[in-house]
């Protein structure tokens, strides 16, 4: 029996990429990704959002890659990767905490980068996706993903 842990999320940061170096001296990203699902109230028939909060880390040179681009609060990332649960206790209070976050394998920036990145000598173009490999010309070609959604009406769907 084969298994799959993989999560794709097309978001925006909530919060600008903050980079950490482990004892290890392994490099460490993290940000939190906003994913919103509008949807009609069936019982007002209002247009109403409902925004999920993801933890997202990328590990060495993705993580030196993300640190690179100065990837900013506000940015629309899509992100692939698969979810790790871990527990750590608070060495001063004792009490347990459980974490969810999603690891990233790679990511695509669904704009391009200069509206949202900070301003550096970095030539990446915001179209290409970006491996953990760290190769951003790599074969996987140019971004194929649709823009967002121009309206917030959900009239032309199918269904």
């Amino acid at each position: 029996m084969a298994y799959l842990n993989k999560v794709m999320l097309m978001g925006n940061l909530g919060k600008d990429a903050e980079v950490r170096l482990t004892q290890n001296n392994k490099k460490r990203v993290s940000f939190s990704l906003a994913t919103t699902r509008r949807f009609r109230n069936p019982n007002t028939g209002e247009m109403q959002d409902d925004t999920a909060w993801h933890n997202v880390v990328a590990w060495d040179k993705l993580a030196e890659r993300i640190e690179k681009l100065g990837i900013k609060k506000g940015t629309p990332l899509f992100v692939e990767g698969r979810v790790s649960y871990r527990q750590w206790n608070d060495p001063q209070t004792g009490q347990k905490h459980n974490v969810t976050e999603i690891l990233m394998d790679n990511f695509e920036f669904l704009a391009p980068r200069h509206n949202y990145a900070s301003e550096g000598g970095d030539s990446f173009d915001g179209h290409s996706p970006v491996r953990s490999g760290g190769d951003v010309n790599s074969e996987y070609g140019t971004n194929n993903l649709p823009p967002p959604p121009a309206s917030d009406s959900d009239d032309q769907l199918p269904f």
